[in-house]
This record gives structure tokens, C-alpha cells and sequence, in this order.
């Protein structure tokens, strides 16, 4: 044989390690072990970085003008080293990528400008970021518990300007009664952290929802997972335990069947709707995630 056409040492390597001799003996599980992630696929395991970077690259190339506008006007958004791509000239990462997702969303069929806006569970803050950013509400309250709130605190502090950072109360869990209740809202918003609560703690935060405010914006999953190669349980089973009892949802399903999540969908929606009286005006899928849904709630709409 020509010598260049044999095995680059790369090549050799992996023959000698992955894709032996004994290779093709059982073909059950090949195309999830090493010897395809040497063929075909990049293991997810050692590669996980340029899965997620692949998903917010595809993401953003696929933004409209008016996405890329909001993420335009979001200043700051890459404190704390996130993990990022380039598209169009701009750093995206996914979390201000579903930030501006969310707020077309909401946009599309609710004015924010002038409105007080209500977060329950805002993580860092970038829906806080991203809202400020781009309309001139009149407040905006973040509700958390006392550690969170000081991340957010801080985070907002850094990448926000000071009218703008002027805009936010932040409530710790403690004092909502004595605060939120005798207050008002255009819109109540929460991500991804209703599933994360005691079932009565989100019916409570649902009843507040329904005394405050005339507008709800929800998005989290239609329910649970339990297929330990989507991310190796490796918070411990503990963990594990402590998801399955949180959330109005707790039907484990295939995550990654799209049937199932439809099927999950009349569910999720009667779950959030706060009260008598209001009407999920606008409902789909929570990009990029396969069972993460997305609603919007008003009250007196008819």
C-alpha cells in the first residue's frame, strides 16, 4: 500500500484504543460508546462545552431583526465570563438569547412600556436586565429568597445604569405579605423556578398573582425527567428525590418525545392559570429546551 494512504498516527491511536479489533463483536450499545464517538459523534461527555456553544450558535443565526435589536440594547451582558459565541457581529449566550426569545414572546402581545412588572425566582437577574434594557417601565420587583436577592443585587448593580438600577425593588420571601399584597402589577413573570417549589408554595404565589396583578407570563417545564444519561444525576439521588416532589407537574415523561410534550401541554396550562377570570391568551413551546413551555395570562381579557 502507498504510504500516504495509510492510517495518520491520529488514526492509529484510535485503533489501537477505541475502534480495536474487538470492535464490531457486540453491536448493542455502539452508537453510545466510544467506539462511535471516535467514528461518527463527539462524546457529550468530553465535549459538552461545543454541544452548547453548536445549540447557541445555531440559535442565534436563526434570530429576527427585531431579536437582535433587544440583544443589541442589553449592555454588559458578557459580566461573569459567560460561555459564548459570535453571530452577526454581537456576543450571544443562552441566556440573553432566551431573554430576548421570551421577550418577542411577551411583546408580541402586551405593552411593557410604563408597566410595573413583578419577578418571582429571578436568578442572577436577566430578565431583569434584559427588560430594562429595553422599555421604560415604571418598576420592576424582584421577590427571592435572602441569598439570591444578593446576587441579583449585585449583578444589576454592575450592568445596569443608575436610573435604570433605581427602577427595581427587590423583596426578600419573608416580607412578601407585608410588601407585595398592597401592591400592583402589569405582569407577573417566572422562569424555570415554579418547578423548583413546593406544590402549595406555587398555588400561594399563584393565589398573590391573581390579588396584584392583570398580567402573568410563565415559563417551565410540562413535567420531569428521569433518564439518567440526560445528565448523569449527578447532584446524587437525594437531589433527584427532592426534584420529583417540586412543581405543580410531576409527571415523569420522555422529555425528548414530542407527543408526550404536547400531550403534557392542557395540563401545564391549567396549572398556572391564577384564578377565576383570567385567560392563557398565547401559549408555545420555550425555546431551545424540547419540554419547556411558555404562556401568557390575562386577566379580564374577554
Amino acid at each position: 500500500m502507498a504510504r500516504n494512504l495509510q492510517a495518520s498516527p491520529q488514526w492509529e491511536r484510535i485503533q489501537q484504543n477505541w475502534v480495536t479489533e474487538e470492535a464490531a463483536v457486540d453491536l448493542a450499545n455502539f452508537k453510545s460508546d466510544h467506539r462511535n464517538y471516535n467514528l461518527a459523534l463527539w462524546s457529550p461527555e468530553a465535549n459538552g462545552i461545543r454541544y452548547l456553544k453548536t445549540l447557541v450558535h445555531n440559535l442565534a443565526e436563526g434570530l429576527g431583526d427585531d431579536d437582535r435589536a433587544r440583544l443589541g440594547r442589553i449592555r454588559n451582558r458578557d459580566l461573569g465570563d459567560p460561555l459564548t459565541v459570535r453571530v452577526g457581529g454581537q456576543s450571544v449566550c443562552l441566556d440573553y438569547l432566551q431573554a430576548v426569545l421570551e421577550l418577542g414572546f411577551i411583546e408580541r402581545r402586551l405593552d411593557l412600556d410604563g408597566a410595573r412588572v413583578l419577578e418571582i425566582g429571578a436568578g442572577y437577574g436577566r430578565t431583569c436586565h434584559a427588560v430594562l434594557s429595553n422599555y421604560d417601565v415604571a418598576e420592576y420587583w424582584i421577590v427571592d429568597l435572602t441569598n439570591t436577592l444578593r446576587l441579583s443585587g449585585k449583578y444589576l448593580g454592575e450592568v445596569l445604569d443608575a436610573e435604570q438600577f433605581a427602577k427595581i425593588r427587590f423583596v426578600d420571601v419573608e416580607d412578601v405579605d407585608e410588601v407585595v399584597r398592597s401592591a400592583g402589577f402589569d405582569l407577573c413573570v417566572n422562569i424555570h423556578s415554579f418547578t423548583e417549589m413546593l406544590p402549595d408554595t406555587v398555588r400561594e404565589y399563584l393565589d398573590l398573582i391573581d390579588q396584584t396583578c392583570t398580567g402573568f407570563y410563565v415559563k417551565n417545564p410540562v413535567g420531569k425527567f428521569l433518564d439518567k444519561k440526560l445528565d448523569g444525576h449527578h447532584k446524587g439521588e437525594e437531589a433527584v428525590q427532592l426534584a420529583l416532589r417540586t412543581g405543580p407537574l410531576r409527571k415523569v415523561l420522555d422529555v425528548f418525545d414530542a407527543e408526550a410534550v404536547a400531550a403534557a401541554v392542557p395540563d401545564y396550562i391549567a396549572a398556572y392559570l391564577p384564578g377565576a377570570g383570567w385567560d392563557c391568551v398565547a401559549d408555545e413551546r420555550g425555546y431551545p429546551w424540547s419540554y419547556f413551555w411558555q404562556a401568557l395570562y390575562l386577566k379580564g381579557s374577554a
